[in-house]
């Protein structure tokens, strides 16, 4: 996968990206709930450019073979790890993860991956006590807060 500078915009919306495939499909309603929360200009893009980078996500993910089950069984933990450790901001994490949840929901519907992928970049992100110990707290407060 290509790599972006650490704690850059399209790192973070790359993570989200994967969020957004992550049940094999993107919904009108995930763009809709980001357009609603503004959040991809709380992660520093344009929104016009977020379709790019789940473009370029989903050619990544070809190249490296995979197809069409579930990505964290083709991306595996050590290409995530190296995924996520490109944000390491505490502020872009928080920002990524509620968004990351709200996209989830947007549908209304939670699938294994959403929930899998959502989980695996918490768990991920959670390496020692007192980042996950603000993570946390970022993560507490209410959806709408984004601009914080």
């Amino acid at each position: 996968m290509r790599s972006y500078p650490r704690n850059s915009p399209e790192a973070g919306a790359r993570i989200l990206a994967l969020v957004l495939i992550s049940d094999g499909h993107v919904c009108r309603s995930e763009f809709e709930t980001l357009k609603q929360l503004d959040g991809v200009r709380h992660l520093g893009l344009d929104p016009q450019e977020l379709p790019g980078i789940v473009q370029t996500v989903c050619e990544d993910l070809l190249m490296e073979g995979f197809d069409g089950r579930s990505i964290l069984s083709r991306v595996g933990d050590g290409l995530m790890a190296s995924l996520m450790a490109e944000v390491d901001d505490l502020h872009l994490r928080a920002q990524v993860l509620r968004l990351a949840a709200s996209v989830a929901h947007a549908d209304k519907h939670l699938s294994e991956g959403e929930t899998a992928m959502v989980q695996t970049i918490s768990r991920i992100w959670r390496t020692s006590p007192a980042k996950a110990d603000a993570t946390q707290a970022e993560l507490n407060r209410p959806a709408l807060a984004l601009a914080g």
